[in-house]
């Protein structure tokens, strides 16, 4: 199913598109009537709030990214070590095409066997030639500074996968986003008629460390996407962390310090699956919003994962409250857009922070379609700053109904 919110922003060979959104400017404290925009500069039109969910008043929005490039704070980065990801007693059933992909037999293999082999430059090649990708950098974690941006040309592949052995951390040094895939992007490749929505490349990254990537001044198809940007094609992530990624501190729709991901094909879900996104104090993602996790139009599988210590530092919410810059929503996952879905299960999601709404979760459905399900999941200690759905802590939703949580504890 195409998501009908992405497929009126695509104009082919335009770097930065201006998408929909809608969310709360000024909550109060009673439940009521929320308005929502469908285009940036239309006016807003009121629709009914779901029962429990307090009352919102959006101003007029200000576009994407917003004022304000200056970084997150940069915590101290500890040394490299072995990797641990994800919740190993989620329980939740991985289905076939969210497992790892093998890599027995890789296309090509980054490194001779020793760390000083296993480069900026030899990473950034690799993900441009495509196919199956593993790393030869000794027998102890290596952590690569990346130097560049490690980008994927749509006509190689059609797999990509990026897979570090449980040993590999690719650093963006606090300076540079670390992964890029858009099927959109003219310097890329066009390789169809409709980039919008196309089932390649297929980018899979597993069993590695993405850490201190940051985009913030990056506003190429609205910013975020600290670690990873994508769109387009499809993708999934698996046993892999995400620590201290950044990206900017205001804007009232970019987010994702870790991943962006803004359509997938036929919005098949993008998988996340056993994988870490901050998991200690100080080792969380922070940006304007989705301090973990942010899309558009985009459906998400989480399973078996955690999300913790992650922030949403943005203010004045989407659309942006008059006289602010906008954000703050999402500590860990924000999700904007019209017909998308959301299940997380398995899943521990604690001790995030948003400054406006939904402390671990901002699901807004512009057409309320949109539905979320979370399955023996864990949700704690996530305060949203200013407003959040009554009878679900920690989350922001607007959608066809309310969440569903069985088997799961929201605290």
């Amino acid at each position: 199913m195409r998501s009908t919110s992405l497929v009126a922003l695509i104009v082919l060979g335009v770097a930065t598109a201006a998408l929909p959104a809608c969310g709360p400017a000024d909550p109060a404290s009673t439940p009521a009537t929320a308005q929502s925009g469908s285009q940036p500069g239309s006016p807003a039109a009121p629709e009914a709030m779901p029962t429990g969910v307090q009352k919102v008043e959006p101003a007029g929005r200000s576009g994407l990214g917003g004022p304000g490039a200056s970084a997150s704070p940069k915590p101290a980065a500890p040394a490299a070590k072995a990797l641990a990801a994800g919740n190993p007693n989620g329980g939740a059933t991985v289905p076939a095409e969210a497992r790892a992909v093998d890599t027995s037999k890789p296309t090509r293999t980054i490194g001779t066997g020793t760390p000083a082999s296993c480069t900026s430059a030899a990473v950034v090649k690799a993900v441009a030639a495509g196919g199956v990708i593993t790393f030869d950098c000794g027998p102890a974690p290596v952590t690569i500074k990346m130097s560049a941006t490690a980008k994927v040309r749509n006509a190689n592949g059609p797999k990509v996968v990026l897979d570090g052995g449980g040993k590999v951390t690719l650093s963006g040094q606090g300076q540079r986003r670390i992964l890029y895939m858009n099927t959109c992007d003219e310097a890329q490749g066009f390789t169809t008629s409709h980039c919008q929505n196309q089932d390649h490349p297929q980018l899979t990254v597993q069993n590695l460390t993405f850490a201190d990537g940051n985009s913030t001044g990056d506003k190429v198809e609205g910013g975020g996407g600290g670690a990873i940007f994508v769109r387009g094609g499809r993708f999934k992530v698996v046993n892999s962390r995400f620590v201290r990624n950044r990206c900017d501190r205001t804007g009232p729709d970019l987010g994702g310090a870790a991943i962006r991901v803004l359509s997938q094909y036929e919005n098949e879900p993008v998988y996340v699956v056993g994988s870490t996104f901050g998991g200690a104090a100080g080792q969380g993602g922070s940006c304007s919003n989705g301090g973990a996790l942010s899309s558009i139009g985009v459906s998400w599988v989480v399973l078996n994962s955690v999300l913790s210590h992650n922030q949403a530092i943005g203010s004045g919410a989407n659309p942006a409250k008059s006289g602010t810059p906008g954000g703050g929503s999402g500590g860990a996952i924000y999700c904007d857009g019209n017909e998308f879905t959301v299940r997380i299960a398995g899943t521990i999601i604690e001790n995030n922070k948003a400054n406006e709404g939904g402390g671990a979760i901002f699901f807004v459905s512009n057409n309320r379609t949109g539905t979320m399900t979370i399955e023996k999941s864990t949700l704690r200690r996530n305060p949203s700053g200013k407003f959040e759905t009554q009878g679900y802590p920690g989350i922001f939703f607007l959608g066809a109904r309310n969440p569903s949580t069985p088997g799961s504890k929201l605290s």
